[in-house]
């Protein structure tokens, strides 16, 4: 099996060379990892990210190790240029890489390299040349954040060598009873349920939110409705809800904002209707005739951009899966995503309490909007249930500085 998986691993490299002659993402993964020199560290801590979103969920952890012990060197790793190229110069870390190929000798190399005492892996990615380098060095490795279901190869007859993998782990600080459950049922007792990082994030950010005037301004103190994160897919649902309700003020913020994305979104609302963020002055948001719609056309605003709304819609449902609905929760909004949330535990909790809809057709749609705005009296009572139930799941990051403070 490690035979596969070396080749697996190997084969993915060939391909990502191949994508990277004509696709962005792919040129910058590939040349991220070309002769990389790495920085010597002595007793580091080592804090690895899958991409952007990982990041941001073990954050906490990150910044309240670093509050701890403010001697030690911190490096970050991430897997996606999604992560690296954004937060490359974060204040946070001594250094910051992209996880090299996992192959046994880059494992040697990097693990020589920054000398960890500590590893720690956020939600998931599992390595098995880096897991079993750390493991034969006695080097403690924790997975914070982590998440299990039953189709996932660990839990398969034929997912020998990713158990394994899973046997190098230190500890294991999972979400849900349902993760602990899945581990203890292939033989691995060292789990913690300490919920999800993310809670004390969108927590910390809601009670400190950085301010833009400019929004405010253009939104002109109406009921406004804030898509977080969208893509192609979600806009056009959007868009024929911004129209039916002119006296709404729209906040598209979309996942992408390549010139061609933004290009195409503003085609679907009609003439003269929006503006980009870039492209806000003064006169324009103070005018009586601006426009419904503002188009967030730069990165880094979006978790604080919520506390301007009064509902939110969180993109990415009608493909792989929905982004954070998290961080407009913490504000209070409710929030409406696409079909595909199944591997998302808060949403499925948001769902269950009512304070969370997924919808798959504009019809849907206009109906939850319909629902959110007729009653006042049952829109404060589903603010309320969303404020109660962040609040309720923060705690998570104390939890893991207990263990890895005492270990």
């Amino acid at each position: 099996m490690l035979l596969l998986y070396n080749l697996g691993v190997r084969f993915y490299f060939i391909l990502i060379i191949i994508a990277s002659f004509f696709n962005k993402k792919a040129k910058l993964w590939a040349n991220g990892r070309k002769n990389t020199n790495y920085r010597q560290f002595s007793k580091s801590a080592w804090f690895h990210f899958a991409s952007l979103g990982e990041y941001e969920q073990g954050l906490p952890v990150l910044i309240a190790y670093r509050e701890r012990y403010p001697h030690t060197k911190i490096i970050i790793t991430f897997f996606s240029p999604s992560g690296f190229e954004i937060r490359k110069n974060t204040s946070y870390a001594d250094a910051v890489y992209y996880l090299p190929l996992d192959t046994a000798s880059n494992a040697r190399k990097f693990i020589d390299a920054i000398d960890p005492a500590i590893a720690v892996f956020t939600k998931y990615e599992y390595w098995y040349h880096f897991f079993s380098e750390l493991h034969d060095r006695e080097i403690p490795l924790y997975i914070i954040s982590g998440i299990f279901r039953s189709d996932q190869v660990f839990f398969k007859w034929y997912g020998g060598l990713h158990r394994k993998m899973l046997g190098f782990v230190t500890r294991f600080f999972v979400q849900d009873d349902n993760s602990k459950h899945l581990l203890q049922s292939i033989g691995i007792s060292y789990v913690s349920v300490s919920g999800d990082t993310r809670f004390d994030r969108v927590w910390a950010n809601a009670q400190n939110p950085k301010s833009f005037p400019a929004i405010s301004e253009f939104i002109q103190g109406k009921k406004t409705f804030i898509g977080g994160s969208t893509w192609p897919e979600d806009e056009p649902l959007l868009a024929k809800l911004a129209v039916d309700h002119p006296d709404w003020k729209f906040i598209f913020a979309p996942h992408e904002i390549k010139e061609e994305k933004i290009h195409r979104l503003i085609e679907l609302l009609p003439p003269n209707s929006s503006i980009r963020y870039s492209q806000l002055t003064a006169s324009e948001v103070g005018s009586h005739h601006s426009p419904q719609t503002l188009i967030i056309d730069n990165i880094g605003m979006l978790s604080s951009l919520y506390q301007y709304g009064q509902i939110a819609y969180i993109g990415g449902g009608f493909g792989v899966g929905i982004h954070n609905t998290l961080e407009a929760a913490a504000f209070g909004l409710p929030v409406i995503f696409g079909p595909n949330y199944d591997k998302f535990k808060e949403a499925k909790d948001l769902i269950a309490l009512q304070i969370g809809f997924s919808i798959s057709y504009v019809s849907e749609l206009k109906k939850t909007f319909d629902f959110l705005t007729e009653d006042e009296l049952r829109y404060q009572s589903i603010r309320k249930k969303i404020g109660e139930y962040i609040k309720e799941h923060t705690g998570a990051t104390e939890m893991i500085m207990g263990y890895l403070t005492s270990d």
